[in-house]
Formats: C-alpha cells, sequence, structure tokens
C-alpha cells in the first residue's frame, strides 16, 4: 500500500513538474515574442521619424547622403567612386557610381523627396530611363521617400531600374546604419548544447 501511495505521489510530483516546466517554457516563448514585438515597434517609430527628417532635407543634402547610403551598402565596389552630380543640367541623373577604378560599369541615380501622398508615376521613370540611354546605360535606380504607382513599376521592370521607396529606403538606412546611430544594443542567450 505505501508503494502505491509513493507512485501516486511521484506522478503528481512528475505531473506538476511537467506543468511547472511547460509553465516556464510557455513564460520563455512569450517573453521573446514580447521584445520581438516592442523591438519591431521601435524600428518603426524610427523609420517614421528619419522618413519625416528626410522629407524635410534639403534637396542637394539628400543626394549626398543617397550616394553615402549606396557607398555604405557597397555598390561602388572597392575601387570604385560615387558622385553627386551639379545641381543644375543633371538632365535627370542626381548621382553616378562607378563600380570600377576605370568607371566602365555605371549605375545612375534619381532620387525624389516628396511627401508621402505624391507617389511617383510611370512618365518620371520613363524619363529617367531617357536620361539613362543617353549615357549609353542600361540600368538605374530610382530612390523616393514617397511610394511609385503600379505604372511606374511596370515601367522600371521592362526598363532595368531599381525602385526603392520610403519604406525600403529607410528599413536601409537602419540595416546600414547611414544617418541613424545605435541607442542600445540588447542581446538574448540560450545554451550552446555542443558544449556541454
Amino acid at each position: 500500500m505505501s508503494q502505491l501511495i509513493r507512485n501516486i505521489n511521484k506522478k503528481k510530483v512528475t505531473k506538476s513538474n511537467q506543468k511547472e516546466k511547460g509553465q516556464k517554457q510557455e513564460n520563455k516563448v512569450l517573453a521573446e515574442s514580447q521584445i520581438k514585438e516592442w523591438f519591431n515597434q521601435q524600428n518603426e517609430k524610427t523609420q517614421d521619424e528619419l522618413l519625416n527628417h528626410l522629407v524635410k532635407m534639403n534637396p542637394y543634402k539628400f543626394e549626398n547622403l543617397m550616394i553615402q547610403l549606396l557607398s555604405v551598402m557597397g555598390y561602388k565596389g572597392d575601387e570604385g567612386q560615387a558622385l553627386v552630380t551639379q545641381k543644375s543640367n543633371d538632365h535627370g541623373i542626381d548621382g553616378i557610381i562607378n563600380q570600377d577604378p576605370l568607371g566602365l560599369q555605371k549605375v545612375y541615380l534619381q532620387v525624389k523627396r516628396y511627401a508621402p501622398d505624391n507617389s511617383v508615376q510611370m512618365p518620371e521613370i520613363t524619363a529617367f530611363s531617357g536620361s539613362i540611354k543617353l549615357k549609353h546605360a542600361d540600368r538605374g535606380v530610382f530612390i523616393t521617400t514617397s511610394t511609385f504607382t503600379q505604372g511606374a513599376i511596370n515601367a522600371a521592370k521592362d526598363l532595368n531600374i531599381t525602385l526603392v521607396n520610403g519604406e525600403m529606403l529607410t528599413n536601409l538606412m537602419i540595416q546600414y546604419q547611414v544617418g541613424v546611430e545605435v541607442k542600445e544594443h540588447y542581446m538574448t542567450y540560450k545554451i550552446d548544447g555542443n558544449m556541454f
């Protein structure tokens, strides 16, 4: 009889331990999801603030910042150059990225600081494509702080122009830490099973 009572008590303890472990695991998952949610909210807030600053920026400084971003992303290569074109008579080209020392591989850049409700239209994409073709080039990057209409998106696909809208722009700026700085750095850890 005492053996039976011990077995029953053992089962109760085992169930209690399993329940406790399950609760701890549940709390851990909840804590991790809360951290991720908080982190995403902070990034969204930073993106919104960043976009507001970009829209209000001096146009020439904005062009320089976009060249800096593409350089940090590695588009100018090890020996290349990234240049902002002159303020006037740029024929729709705001920047040039020479991806090699001789400037044989070039990417042309057009940037627009537009309010969020002012989307880039198809005619702007085709005009930029015409400017690129005048330079005997075959590719370009069009960056805006707003969005692109569906017509602009379709035209860009056909004309080998990469589009970067405001959301993507702020994501890239945060990812490559251009125009932002790290405020805090949080890390979570787990046990490395290979060490034990």
